[in-house]
């Protein structure tokens, strides 16, 4: 199944020089890049990407009230509280400095990428992803920090989120599809080798 994902190398990955890092583990592993740019993301455009959406902030509060149990931390806030400081967090992030936006096409884009980054907490990132391979952020330093978890990268959680994604970085005029030379080779069908 084609799929189209968004990946966004964030502030502290463009800062730390991991862009060509990142473009590259993307393309190496078949998909395609079919759109690419680096901007400086206003505060419509993050607040857009980090849609004000209760559920979403619930859920996100949700986890981190979870990891913070998990590592002995005591919680004082709700879940939707939490969720909503991280939101505007993430908006102050991304709008720090420049962000590279990458709109990604290929088979099973969404978690072909998800596995290639790696878990949203560099502490539980495998070797070999990007997160795994390139911080040691953790949610503990974080949360005491003030400040989001550093971990290089955002991407689509699902197609429909990809989709959404993509349409608030990329104008349609900004992507570019064309054919890769290995799908002849891997879309084409037993009968017409």
């Amino acid at each position: 199944m084609i799929e189209r994902t968004l990946v966004l190398v964030k502030p502290d990955g463009v800062q730390r020089g991991l862009v060509g890092e990142v473009i590259s583990r993307i393309e190496r592993c078949g998909l395609k890049i079919i759109g690419l740019k680096m901007v400086y993301a206003d505060e419509k455009t993050a607040g857009e990407h980090y849609a004000d959406d209760e559920a979403w902030m619930k859920s996100t509060g949700e986890k981190a009230i979870a990891n913070a149990l998990k590592e002995g931390r005591p919680v004082k806030e709700t879940a939707l509280e939490i969720g909503k400081r991280v939101r505007r967090a993430l908006i102050a992030f991304i709008s720090m400095s420049p962000t590279v936006a990458i709109a990604v096409e290929g088979h099973r884009a969404v978690p072909k990428i998800r596995s290639l980054i790696g878990d949203t907490n560099p502490q539980n990132a495998a070797p070999g992803t990007i997160r795994g391979d390139f911080t040691i952020d953790s949610y503990y330093l974080s949360d005491n920090s003030g400040r989001p978890i550093q971990n290089i990268v955002h991407a689509s959680g699902t197609k429909d989120e990809g989709l959404r994604e993509i349409n608030v970085w990329f104008n349609e005029n900004e992507l570019h599809p064309y054919k890769r030379i290995e799908e002849d080779l891997i879309y084409r069908r037993a009968n017409e080798v």
